[in-house]
Parts: structure tokens; sequence; C-alpha cells
């Protein structure tokens, strides 16, 4: 071997050294640094015609194991979807309140029945009274809290997404930029191990936002996509959008996060990341807050119902001299069809003596007032007749009202044997005619109808629906049109219709009590919303969507909008707590002071089986409102329970990942020292290599001379 190639040989050893303990001055220089990946120095032979003729350093790599990595990006795109998920519904849960202190939301609602019944005690008491009253207002008022709450996680969750998507838009950006100065410095042999530690940090940032998969290019750097498939940085980077909603509410409309590739490819990002942060505020937003915030709406709803449905048995003493219903969302033939069973109104003086009263026997499609045959389009005129001008009923825009003109009142009773009923109601109660509690919209969705009741919408107005999958992502908007033919079963048509309605996913039927429901035709079943309504009933001016409750944001809506009947709040006195006395002829007292069976039916209320309809999660069926209210609470807490559960499990996951990956790619000082003292060595050996090769130059120079 010639002392030239002793020298190069020398030199490159020295060289390749030099390299290797830079490598490992920079991992020992960030051992502390989060996220930073060890560097390694990889080295291969020279030869010149098969002799040895040293080494170098041919790359500086990160010591990446994309097992590991994916491992812990997969880990923490769910540890954050869970943790977004429990952050969020755990405020909702705590909106509620603690059990275990006998003052949460649901121990109102015993708490208000439990004050009625000291008031059947003493009906007479002013104090008695003002506390149920005050006690079921303070419970209305809470739902209203607990549900503008519940809107207002949601708008939080509705920000938190825009917030990600411009993050996620950033590190999309700065990991395409890296990409570019890492093929670069590929193909000039640089050392571009610093830009892919720090486009691994990034990624990594960008994997708790959605779920990433990697994949390392031929050229450099790496090509990033959703597990799903969906192309985010490697040739050109993806573009999230999201427009926001504003101030939200139980019926807003979110528009789509939208994705494009980076070829131009535009698709719902809902569809396309099944873990992540995003995820999880989709999750949160779109379907588990709504749950929640619908079955408080359908339990307040029915606290009403109830309530109500004692207190139109009942009268206060003295009778009020005008009874004012609520909108019942259809024409009066409509709503006085279908009635069944025997009903009586009563006009009395302020002592309490019937002045006249008159006995309307429904059966079937057939009616009579005090004996005379009525039609629903005759039934006012002849009630009026009956009454003799000691009182007057009219109905006007969904309302019924029945009215003295003067001092005397006006009491409605059912016949105690055969009570007046259609849809599970009273008259009196179907009406709203001494209605307990009031509502600022429709809030009961069994409206009684049937296929041939005339439907009352104008035809040429429009619904649009919106379906989306169980992703969250717009599968369709579908507009549909009021047909020409007036009846229910013509409208049920064209809503059904498969090219021009909803049919293609599904089907709406009314059921015996004339509630509108929605069956799926397709698993899973798609989600149904209503986005717009231009639709109005003549003569109640209500839409289709409210008649009806179509979409759960309609029926979550319920929640705010319960309050005590403001002229008795006023004035507890005219809380009815006495019943009619049916035998009581005219000329003799019917109702008295001191009566306090209707505070036994208002006390009683919450154990009476109510129709619950299907909300949220829950199904419907006859329940008593005190243990739905029980088993309301459970649900939520368990719910809650359930997402801390998945939370720690899901970063239990991903801090098991991450350790195992940083036991791979994370600086050892052990190792470090290790290789620092071996690579000192060998430098040392190259430069005393180079020495003796210098000496021996040296000797034949002298020799030379």
């Amino acid at each position: 071997m010639s002392l030239n190639m002793i020298m190069n040989t020398a030199t490159s050893g020295m060289m390749t050294a030099q390299g290797q303990l830079r490598v490992i001055s920079d991992n020992v220089a960030n051992v502390n640094t989060p996220g930073y990946v060890r560097k390694v120095g990889e080295q291969q032979a020279l030869t010149t015609q098969g002799v040895g003729a040293g080494v170098e350093l041919t790359r500086v790599r990160l010591a990446t194991d994309r097992f590991l990595q994916a491992a812990s990006f997969n880990a923490g795109a769910e540890a954050a979807r869970q943790g977004v998920r429990y952050e969020l519904y755990d405020r909702i849960q705590s909106l509620f309140g603690n059990p275990s202190g006998g003052t949460d939301f649901f121990s109102q609602v015993d708490s208000m029945f439990s004050a009625f019944a000291v008031a059947a005690e003493d009906p007479v008491s002013s104090p008695r009274r003002q506390e149920a009253l005050f006690r079921a207002q303070t419970l209305f008022d809470e739902a209203a809290r607990i549900h503008t709450q519940i809107q207002a996680v949601r708008e939080d969750a509705d920000g938190r997404i825009k917030s990600a998507v411009g993050s996620a838009n950033l590190l999309l950006e700065q990991i395409e930029a890296l990409n570019i100065e890492i093929a670069r410095a590929t193909v000039t042999s640089a050392d571009a191990s610093g830009a892919e530690s720090a486009q691994a940090r990034l990624i990594g940032e960008l994997s708790l936002l959605m779920d990433v998969r990697v994949s390392a290019r031929s050229q450099g750097g790496v090509t990033l996509r959703t597990n799903a498939g969906v192309l985010l940085a490697g040739d050109g980077h993806a573009t999230l959008e999201y427009q926001r909603a504003g101030t939200v509410n139980a019926e807003s409309a979110f528009s789509d996060v939208w994705i494009t590739e980076p070829r131009g490819t535009k698709r719902a990002l809902a569809e396309s990341i099944t873990s992540g942060e995003i995820k999880g505020l989709l999750e949160l937003r779109n379907v588990e807050a709504p749950a929640a915030a619908e079955r408080l709406a359908e339990l307040v709803t029915r606290v009403a119902d109830e309530l109500n449905r004692a207190h139109n048995a009942n009268s206060a003493v003295p009778a009020p001299v005008e009874l004012t219903g609520r909108n019942v969302g259809q024409s009066f033939e409509n709503a006085i069809a279908g009635f069944t069973g025997t009903t009586n109104i009563a006009v009395v003086n302020p002592q309490g003596v019937v002045q006249t009263q008159v006995e309307i026997i429904f059966s079937g499609g057939t009616m009579t007032v005090n004996g005379t045959a009525a039609t629903p389009a005759t039934f006012l005129a002849v009630l009026n007749a009956e009454l003799g001008g000691q009182a007057t009923a009219t109905f006007s825009n969904g309302v019924l009202s029945l009215s003295t003109g003067g001092t005397n009142g006006v009491v409605v009773a059912d016949d105690p044997a055969d009570p007046s009923s259609k849809t599970g109601r009273g008259f009196s109660h179907f009406f709203g005619l001494n209605d307990l509690v009031t509502t600022d919209r429709l809030a009961l969705y069994e409206t009684g109808l049937t296929g041939l009741s005339a439907h009352g919408f104008t035809p040429g107005e429009t619904i649009k629906f919106r379906f989306t999958g169980d992703t969250g992502a717009r599968l369709r908007d579908i507009e549909v049109t009021i047909p020409p033919g007036g009846t229910v079963d013509d409208l049920l048509a064209a809503m059904n219709d498969p090219t021009t309605g909803v049919g293609y996913y599904g089907s709406f039927s009314l059921d015996a009590s004339g509630a509108l429901n929605f069956t799926p035709a397709r698993t899973p079943a798609p989600q149904l919303s209503v986005v717009e309504d231009r639709t109005t009933q003549v003569p109640s001016g209500v839409s289709l969507t409210e008649l009806f409750g179509i979409g759960g944001g309609v029926r979550a809506s319920r929640a705010d909008g319960f309050a005590i009947r403001a002229d008795i709040n006023q004035n507890p006195s005219r809380l009815g707590l006495a019943q009619l006395d049916l035998n009581a002829a005219p000329g003799t007292q019917a109702l008295s002071t001191g009566d306090g069976r209707g505070a036994l039916l208002l006390a009683d209320a919450g154990q009476r089986a109510a129709a619950f309809q299907a909300a949220g999660s829950a199904q419907g069926g006859p329940i008593s409102i005190s243990r739905y209210a029980s088993e309301m609470a459970g649900d939520i807490g368990a719910r809650a329970s359930i997402a801390k559960d998945r939370r720690d499990a899901a970063m239990t996951l991903h801090q098991e990942a991450r350790s195992r990956q940083m036991a791979q790619e994370g600086v050892n000082m052990d190792e470090e020292l290790v290789l620092l003292t071996t690579y000192q060595q060998a430098f040392n050996a190259s430069a005393r290599l180079i020495q003796a090769a210098s000496d021996m130059y040296d000797t034949l120079m002298g020799m030379m001379r």
C-alpha cells in the first residue's frame, strides 16, 4: 500500500469519525427536546480495485421506526378524539348538577310534585300555592338554562372545529414545504435530518387533529394520507375549508368541513377521518349534545303536559271568566273530529253556583250538544246556541276560547265514567283551555290527524330536508313541494316520493295518534333534519316542521319555551285546585274553595304513565315522569363515565405507544456515550495513522538527501 493511500485512508477515517461526533453532539444537545428523533450516521467502506481505501459517511438519517410511529400517531388521534368528547360531555353532565347533593335538576322534578302534595293539605293557603308554583317555574327556568348551555357547548365545539381546520391547514403547508427542502437535500446529498425531525414533529401535531398514515417517498420526504386514503401532503398539500355557524341553537344547520386534495378532488372531511380532535368535536356537536338536549326537552314537555292534564281537570275558585287554549296547529274541523266520550261545560257564578251546563257527547264520527246533533263544521254554532248567551266559544288562528263576558266563570269537566279523549287527552286538555304551563311554540306532536284530514298548507310551498350519514357527512339535501292535493295522504305521498321526495332514504307515516314518524330505509340509518321550511298552515300559522316536530332540532328547542301561565304566576289564587261537581243541578254550588282534590292530581302527575316519544338514544313508550327523570340521570352519568373510561384507555394506549417509540427513536445517553468513546478513539487512531504516514514521508525525504 502506498503512503498516499495510507494518508487518504486515514483522512477519510478522521472525517467520518468527525461527522459521527457531530451527529452524537446533536443527539446529546437535544436529549430533552420534546419530539426529537435520534440521528444515526450511516457509513460504508471505500474500495479501489478491490483494495480498501478508507470509509465515508454516506448519510445522516433519523432513527424512525415506521411501525411504532404509525402506532403512536393512531393512538394519539384516538386519545385526542376521546379526550375532547369527554371534556365537553363532562361539561354537559355538570349542567344537571350533582345528584348526591339533592339539588340537581332531576331532584327538582320530585320536589315540585311534592310541593303540590303539600298544597293539597291546605288548598286555601296562599304560601303553599306560591311554593308549588315557584318550584314549577324554577324547574322550567333551570331546563331553559341547561338547554341554552348545551347549545353553548355545541357552539364552543363548532368554534374549535374552525380553529382546528386553520391549524391543520398551517401544518399541512409546513409539512409540504419541508418535503421540498428534504427532497432538495436528498438530491444534493446534503444533511436533511434537521428538516426530517421538524417534519416528524409537525406530523405528530397533525395526528392529534385527524388520523394520518405516513409513507416515505423515494425522492425524500413523506406522503401523508388519512386512514381512509385521502391525500393530505406529498404532491402538494390539501386544503381544508369550514364556515362556522356563529350563534348556535337547537335548529342550527352546520356546513360540512371540506377537504380539497392536491389534485383538486373535493370531499367532506367527516367521511374521510375516523379519529382525531376534529372527529371528536363533530361527534359531540352533531350527536351527543343534541341527544342530551332532545331528552331534556322531551322530559320537560311531558312534565308540562301532565301538569296540564291535571290542571285541565280542575278549576280555580272563583272560576276564570275566560279560558283561552293553545294553538293546536290545525283547523277547528280537524281538531274537533275524532273525539270519544263525554265532557261538560258549565257556567258558574263567583260563588261556584251553576248557572247553566252543557253536556257534549262524542261518539265516533258524530257528536251531540245537550242532545242536539252537530258536525265538526256546525259544532261551534250548536254549542253557542246551547250555552244560551251565558258563554261564547270562538276559534281563531288555531286557538279555541270560551268566555262569559261578565263576572261569571266557565269550567270544563269530563265525565268520570266516560271521559272525552283524543290522542289520550280530554277535550279541555287537547285544546289547552285551562293549561297551567304555557309554551311559546307547539310542543305536542300527537296531532290527531288522519290520512284523510286536510293538512291546510298551500300548494307550492317548500320544505328542505337534509340527510347525513353516520359519519356526520352530508348525503343529500332534498326540497319537497306541497302538492295540489289537500289531504295528509297527498302530503305524505309527495314527501315519500322516491324521486322528488325522501323515498330513497326512508318514509314518513302517521301513527294512530296523528304523530308523524320517519322510518329509515337504509343501514346505517341516515340522520334527518330540516334545513329550511317555507310552509305555513292555515289557519294556525305554524310550519310543517313545527306541526309534526320533524327532526331533532325543533324537538330539542322546546326545552326553553315553558313557563307557568302568567296570570296564575302573578295571582296564585287562580291556581286550579278544585273540581266541578257534575251532579250539582243549576242553582246549586258545584265549586268550593276548600276543595283540594285537584292539588292531589297535580301531585300524582309525576307517577302517571306518560306517553314519552323517542328522543336522543331513548326509546319512547309509557313511563312515569319520575322514572324517566331517574333513567335520564343515570344515562347521562353513565355516558360521562364511559367517555372518561374511553379517554383514559386511549391516553394510556397513547402513552404506551409513545414510550415504545421514544425508546426506539429517542436519545439514550448510555448509548451515545459508548458511540462518543468509539468515534473519539477512531478519530485518534486515524490521526495517529496520519502522523505515522507523515513520519514515513519525512524518513524517505531524509534518505533522498
